[in-house]
């Protein structure tokens, strides 16, 4: 049995030395005299805290858009079609294959993105279909090349929205296995080296037979909790498994996770469903965003996925969907999460306690969506990523990232929900920060901030103090050691 001894561990505000035995914190003590045998490593004060979770990841989403064009820091179309344009004069892709761009935001833009501005930015490779996914996921704009082959040539603008994109995103990450799982293996091996020792799986519509072969081909850097979608709900009833299972040959690593159903759309995309209408857009065919599943459908795909054994996880952003989703948690008698709970009606901050629903938010997306939320949610956004709200009703907190909408990094997590501030701007609601000690538990999986004897040994060594760091010192936190289970799966300086 590999036993490791970690001396003068910073932990719980003070120096104590953690044996680390059978993958489990065996004992924490003032100190603890080493046996023959055992590892023993000096961590000099370094703090120890628990292992990080991300509780919210598209991971093959994550894994592809790091190949992708970046189109994140376009602040028009113009700029996009640009940066296409010079893509494709670069680098363009291999004949077939279509140029697959990330990340435009164009909530803001002094003009929308239209096929035109595509089509005229490169005319000589106007035979190269372009393929440009929106940073939340929930929109995709196209060239006319593309359009032709995607079946939407008689599309207005080539800006499609929620299940009208559904195919050509599914499409442009169908990829081979071997390669997806090679980016698999950096990525989760990136994700250690920033403290992280498990994530929430929810790529659609299940990954989880992709991540029981990897983890028994070597990718055994992180634990995954892998939810499964509308598509294959009936597939996990008939295989048995339940929310929480460990999947066979996978040494616990792998798990079931929850049913995730989508309900609503995106803020920026304006497809969030709210109460109130979005600016402009009241003559529009869904001024107030877009009801993805009514409660007719949602209540009976929830009983039968609780009847299984299978928590749900809702995505609500939008206040009225957030209702809705609630609304459906209690007349199902269900336990589990809504994802995102952007913007949320004041009236339902303590129904989150009461019906035992887990408010699974992302606190990037509060910095990447600020201004789009001062204009699009005037006058709503005290309500809007309302952490400290939810936490002063008892809600239970999960954080995430929501990768690749914002980056699989805790500590970027951790500086949004307590700093709520970025790039030298002032604190966006900073009534709604939560501490920072709240913050790391909503960001491990016990829902402590601390460890305890007879833990599984998933720990994190950061460098520096993260109950003295600033948002920007978290942001940038040096993580040198993630142990996962005793064994180290990232260590530097130590």
């Amino acid at each position: 049995m590999n036993v490791t001894l970690l001396r003068a561990a910073r932990t719980g505000g003070v120096l104590r030395d953690i044996l680390v035995a059978g993958g489990r914190v065996a004992r924490i003590a003032e100190h603890i005299v080493p046996a023959p045998g055992w590892e023993v490593t000096d961590l000099g004060g370094r703090p120890v805290l628990p292992g990080l979770w991300d509780h919210h990841v598209h991971f093959d989403q994550w894994i592809t858009a790091r190949q992708r064009l970046d189109l994140s820091a376009a602040a028009s179309a113009a700029e996009a079609a640009a940066l296409v344009a010079e893509r494709l004069r670069t680098r363009p892709p291999e004949p077939g294959r279509p140029l697959v761009g990330y990340g435009f935001r164009d909530a803001l833009w002094p003009e929308p993105p239209h096929r035109d501005l595509l089509d005229a930015a490169a005319p000589e490779a106007a035979h190269v279909p372009v393929v440009l996914l929106s940073g939340d996921l929930h929109c995709c704009w196209i060239n006319s090349a593309a359009a032709l082959r995607y079946g939407w040539a008689g599309h207005p603008t080539g800006v499609l929205r929620e299940s009208e994109k559904e195919a050509i995103a599914a499409d442009v990450t169908d990829l081979p296995e071997a390669l997806l799982d090679g980016w698999a293996v950096e990525a989760a091996d990136a994700a250690a080296a920033r403290g992280v020792v498990g994530v929430v799986e929810l790529e659609a519509p299940w990954r989880l037979d992709a991540w029981t072969r990897r983890v028994r081909d070597g990718n055994r850097a992180l634990r995954v909790v892998c939810g499964v979608w509308p598509e294959l709900l009936e597939e996990a009833v008939q295989r048995g498994l339940k929310t929480g299972d460990v999947i066979e040959g996978t040494d616990g690593l792998v798990e079931m996770g929850p049913f995730k159903v989508i309900t609503d759309g995106s803020l920026n995309t304006r497809t969030a469903y709210c109460h109130d209408p979005y600016p402009g857009l009241d003559g529009g065919a869904h001024p107030r965003g877009m009801l993805l599943v009514p409660p007719e459908e949602l209540v009976p795909l929830m009983e039968r996925a609780w009847s299984a054994g299978l928590r749900p996880a809702v995505h609500a952003i939008g206040d009225r969907a957030n209702t809705l989703a609630l609304d459906a948690y209690e007349r199902v008698g269900a336990q589990g999460a809504i994802e995102h709970a952007q913007l949320l009606d004041t009236a339902d901050l303590a129904r989150f306690a009461a019906l035992g629903v887990v408010a699974s938010v992302q606190p990037e997306h509060a910095m990447d969506d600020r201004d789009v939320a001062d204009h699009h949610w005037a006058g709503r956004t005290g309500r809007a990523f309302a952490f400290r709200a939810l936490l002063a009703a008892g809600a239970r907190l999960a954080l995430g990232s929501d990768a690749p909408v914002a980056p699989l990094d805790p500590w970027v997590t951790l500086a949004a929900a307590v700093d709520r501030g970025r790039d030298g701007r002032e604190p966006w609601h900073p009534e709604q920060a939560i501490p920072v000690e709240a913050a790391i538990a909503a960001s491990t999986r016990t829902g402590r901030a601390s460890l305890a004897e007879g833990d599984v040994a998933d720990l994190v060594v950061t460098g520096a103090d993260p109950y003295t760091a600033s948002g920007d010192d978290l942001r940038a936190m040096p993580v040198e050691g993630t142990m996962l289970a005793g064994r180290w799966t990232w260590r530097e300086g130590i």
